[in-house]
């Protein structure tokens, strides 16, 4: 093999680690400080588009088990952990937006392996409390059903974040 050869592939490799330390630099940096959250609009946290056009109500759900009510006038105000380290756990919901995840930061605080940094959002949009996926790695489970946009919570209706249950109750 001629010297520059063996030149080009020296370097070769000496780009690849390169680019291999900045894969894993870039993947702690998103795991330990966790990604952007995008912020709602004033307006559409009041209950109007930002164009100021009123929003509609939210479309009912496409099933509602026995026993399950859909939260309209009447809000749930608490969520249950039904499943998990923390089961038996209540908060006491209000009328801000709460944050679930691993995060010191959360309002509900879930520690497990499956559950992102910022993993789901719960917030108060009118009178029915919307459930949004914050772009977590395992995804965010309503009522069996993967959430990939912001969707109205069925009181009683099981929400699966990692490997933890819980649900609003009234």
């Amino acid at each position: 093999m001629s010297e520059l050869t063996l030149l080009l592939l020296r370097i070769g490799f000496l780009l690849l680690l390169w680019c291999f330390v900045f894969a894993v630099v870039y993947s702690l940096r998103a795991d330990l400080f966790g990604v952007r959250v995008r912020k709602m609009p004033v307006a559409a946290a009041a209950g109007t588009h930002p164009t100021g056009t009123p929003l509609p109500d939210a479309a009912p759900a496409p099933r509602t088990p026995a026993g399950i009510t859909k939260a309209t006038t009447d809000t749930a105000d608490r969520i249950v952990v039904t499943s998990g380290p923390k089961a038996g756990m209540e908060l006491p919901l209000g009328t801000e937006p709460l944050t679930i995840g691993r995060s010191s930061e959360s309002g509900l605080v879930i520690r497990d392996d499956y559950t992102s940094t910022q993993h789901a959002r719960l917030m108060l949009w009118g009178q029915q409390w919307m459930l949004e996926d914050l772009d977590s790695t395992n995804g965010t489970w309503h009522d069996g059903q993967r959430v990939s946009t912001p969707v109205p919570v069925l009181v009683g209706a099981p929400i699966k974040v990692g490997a933890t249950t819980f649900e609003l109750r009234k």
